[in-house]
């Protein structure tokens, strides 16, 4: 399908931007392989400092991986290849030695989300909303927002948009912790890079020295929960609750889910 990765680089910042505006930025394979190229590339770029992740436009960061009718096209094994190719990217940026910030340029869902929580910070435009609809499938988030969203927020209210699948205003994005920080719409962009350029302008060894103590500190634990975040979505996508949850919403009907 469509989409590309967009990267330009300059003053030792990099920004990366999510090109695939008629399926609303959803993150095909073809634009996970290119993430995972340029993590690869950055990781031994000593002149990038600074990683600005961002979407096409102006209303939507990402819809994420996945849509029940592209769960229903894929297959199960398709649907798994897709969910370990994301970790293995999120993974990728959260390892990077640069200092990744997100800039939230609109909606973001599902998967987005999780690339989202990869990322070291995060600024939102004032008009964003966000959701994990997941639940409301029969499934939960597999690419790493269990493991990562109860660290940025806590358990409970981490289990609360996991679970119940609602969508949040920006605003309550950032009394939770989600997001740092709001910004205009408008001015989104000027103002990610303005904090870029700061951050750029400091040390280098600042920034990634204190970005690897940081997340050796949050690493105990990290590894178990996200294996066993593997092996329950591998479990999951052969169950029958996987099946009715696709049926149920290509029939435009409530599922009806048993646990099995």
């Amino acid at each position: 399908m469509g989409g590309h990765v967009v990267v330009g680089i300059e003053g030792g910042v990099a920004t990366v931007t999510l090109a695939n505006e008629q399926e609303q930025n959803r993150l095909t394979q073809a634009m996970l392989e290119q993430l995972l190229s340029f993590c690869a590339e950055m990781r031994s770029n000593p002149a990038v400092h600074v990683v600005i992740v961002t979407g096409a436009g102006s209303e939507v960061f990402s819809t994420g991986l996945l849509t029940p009718q592209l769960k229903a096209d894929l297959g199960k094994e398709g649907v798994m290849d897709l969910v370990r190719l994301a970790n293995r990217v999120f993974d990728a940026i959260e390892e990077l030695p640069q200092i990744v910030v997100t800039a939230v340029n609109g909606i973001v869902r599902a998967g987005a989300v999780e690339l989202m929580l990869a990322c070291d910070m995060r600024i939102a435009a004032d008009h964003c909303r966000l959701s994990m609809p997941e639940a409301r499938w029969g499934c939960f988030p597999g690419a790493g927002a269990p493991v990562r969203l109860p660290v940025l927020i806590g358990g409970p209210r981490a289990l609360d948009l996991i679970c119940t699948g609602r969508e949040i205003d920006a605003r309550t994005m950032e009394r939770m912790g989600i997001v740092e920080r709001l910004v205009e719409g408008g001015n989104l962009h000027s103002e990610v890079r303005a904090f870029a350029d700061v951050l750029a302008s400091n040390g280098p060894a600042a920034l990634r020295g204190a970005k690897q103590i940081a997340r050796i500190r949050q690493r105990p634990g990290f590894e178990e929960a996200r294996a066993l975040s593997d092996r329950l979505r591998h479990e999951f996508e052969w169950s029958a609750d996987a099946d009715e949850g696709i049926e149920a919403h290509l029939a435009g009907r409530r599922p009806v889910f048993t646990g099995r």
